[in-house]
């Protein structure tokens, strides 16, 4: 019998609550006719079935075994969407799709929208092309919005979730100013994340409180001018009030184009992380960290380890895009002629904890940067390894991978951080490259439904040094401070910093360290708290326009009526938790 078959899964009580409640497959009578280790098995077969074009059968068993182990160890899980329809009816395996906004075909565009969302996918729109409004019919950009929010509202993504939307606009289009304030009333566009595209000469126009000229996205001819400094105090405004819009650095997306022959970037994926032309896709996996360390009193990176998953991974990904199916044909076409793949990781702060390191430390920046940039090496060598066997992709002749000397690449991109929001809870690990939210908290996931999360290496530490008690967690899930607890060494107030109590400038430099090794963008949010000023907000994106950022998204806790964390410990799962810590 193959190792990988007396593999179980050690899930979580909340990984197995998602897990029944939205992934497991069902009969026709709605009863649940899978356990996890036969989701994982599902996936593993099918995904593994692309191997057929390239292997003889026992090669291919020999990979399914692999993919089965990771998943099943918790040290890889691909998107969402696969883990749902992977050997399933729907089959569309991807998490991230663009699509274009023609002003001619609103209705055209909602319904392929709706089309993606109903596969399972999140959308990601780029309204820059869109003509200002004007006194002759032309309703503007921010006029697409509403229908698109609408259409998509009361769908859920493969019928498990929310969709979830992003929409972009350059700031150089003459209805900014509308667009910037599109989320000010309150419940307005709920399904969507706004960003505001800024250039390089925008910036810099800010810090010169000088004017920069508008320009009509048809013709590309001036139309007005607006002070740069005015527009960005209406973004931080906005974002302070309800951490809407974000920024994306234009011109850092273009020049991270890999293949700037098939035109330019159109926009970016529904979390912000994947950099996209129109009506491409691409499906993503997140390696989980805090599986990557070495055993022992001081736990250290096993890099072994990870390169051999992060080859795994790599094949994993690249397999899904041959048994994917595509919701429209043009999607199909586009993702085909690059073979995108965003492999990130998860687990990151869990793994920093188990190490002894705190967050917001120059040795975390240096781990971060250090990891990702091997992850990315190794990416790009497995790519290169597939490329030598099966192909290199499609568009490759033109790319940026095409000079002399250079290595065939079966992905035109390989590594992006996701947010990994439901992934990570599957792992039972903390979400991307994300700090802690909190020691104690009520996780809200979709239905009404909260779930209770407890970091449990931090109950090992207290547990361990002595300072553990019922009085301690009840103080922390009534939203007490460590450092307001008497009795906690400071060493451990340090490590176990969570995300609000962070200075933003940790935040920006994690994001920083990470993103100079990832293909595409890194999902990350800068959490402020609550009494968080407009001035906290300007210097956050201002330090992310330094540190080199593709894109950044900022949310001032309590700024938004549905944010995930819930505000109220369920008193019943906090004794039943203590009654059995």
């Amino acid at each position: 019998m193959p190792e990988s078959e007396t593999i179980i899964p050690e899930l979580t009580p909340n990984a197995l609550y998602i897990l029944k409640k939205r992934y497991l497959a069902r009969d026709k009578d709605g009863r649940i006719k899978e356990t996890p280790a036969q989701m994982f098995r599902r996936v593993a077969s099918f995904v593994a079935g692309a191997e057929r074009q390239y292997a003889m059968h026992a090669i291919v068993k020999k990979r399914e075994d692999e993919f089965y182990a990771a998943m099943a160890r918790l040290e890889f899980l691909p998107n969402s969407p696969t883990l749902l329809n992977a050997g399933r009816t729907n089959g569309q395996l991807s998490s991230c799709f663009v699509l274009p906004v023609m002003d001619s075909d609103i209705a055209g565009g909602v319904q392929e929208a709706v089309i993606v969302h109903e596969s399972g996918g999140g959308t990601g729109f780029n309204l820059s092309g869109v003509p200002g409004k004007n006194g002759n019919g032309k309703r503007g950009p921010v006029a697409f919005l509403a229908p698109l929010s609408d259409g998509t509202s009361g769908v859920k993504q493969g019928g498990i979730r929310q969709g979830c939307n992003t929409a972009t606009l350059d700031v150089r289009h003459p209805d900014i100013l509308d667009f910037i304030r599109a989320k000010n009333r309150k419940g307005a566009l709920s399904n969507f994340y706004l960003s505001v595209g800024v250039t390089q000469e925008f910036m810099e126009a800010v810090k010169r409180c000088a004017g920069y000229d508008l320009l009509d996205p048809v013709t590309g001819r001036k139309t007005g001018s607006l002070n740069a400094r005015k527009v960005f105090d209406r973004i931080v405004e906005q974002t302070w009030k309800t951490g809407d819009p974000g920024m994306i650095f234009l011109d850092r997306l273009h020049a991270a184009n890999p293949v700037p022959s098939l035109g330019r970037i159109e926009g970016v994926s529904g979390c912000g992380e994947q950099m996209l032309m129109a009506y491409e896709s691409c499906n993503l996996g997140s390696i989980n960290l805090s599986r990557m360390l070495t055993e022992g009193r001081k736990p250290e990176i096993n890099y072994d380890k990870l390169a051999a998953t992060v080859s795994m991974a790599v094949r994993f990904l690249d397999d899904v895009i041959n048994v994917n199916s595509y919701p429209l044909q043009q999607i199909a076409e586009v993702t085909l002629r690059t073979r995108k793949i965003g492999l990130g990781v998860m687990g990151f702060a869990d793994m920093l904890e188990a190490m002894a390191i705190p967050y917001a430390s120059e040795k975390a920046i240096i781990i971060a940067g250090n990891i990702m940039e091997f992850i990315n090496r190794e990416a790009h060598r497995a790519s290169s390894g597939l490329a030598r066997e099966r192909g290199a992709f499609p568009a490759f002749k033109g790319s940026i991978y095409d000079v002399p000397g250079g290595h065939p690449m079966r992905n035109a991109s390989c590594t992006t951080i996701a947010p990994t929001g439901t992934i990570s809870l599957i792992a039972g690990c903390s979400a991307g490259i994300e700090p802690l939210l909190a020691l104690v908290y009520m996780r809200r996931v979709n239905g009404g439904h909260s779930l209770l999360d407890i970091d449990s290496q931090f109950v090992r530490v207290a547990r361990a040094k002595g300072f553990y008690s019922a009085g301690l967690m009840l103080k922390l899930a009534r939203g007490g401070r460590l450092d307001d607890i008497e009795g906690v060494p400071a060493s451990v107030r340090r490590l176990f910093l969570t995300a609000p109590e962070i200075a933003a400038k940790w935040h920006v430099r994690m994001q920083a360290s990470f993103q100079r090794h990832v293909d595409n963008a890194v999902s990350k949010t800068v959490n402020l708290p609550s009494h968080a000023t407009r001035q906290d907000v300007e210097a956050t994106y201002m330090q992310a326009y330094k540190e080199g950022l593709k894109g950044i998204t900022i949310y001032r806790n309590g700024s938004h009526r549905n944010q995930p964390l819930a505000g109220d410990i369920n008193p019943r799962l906090l004794e039943k938790f203590l009654r059995q810590a």
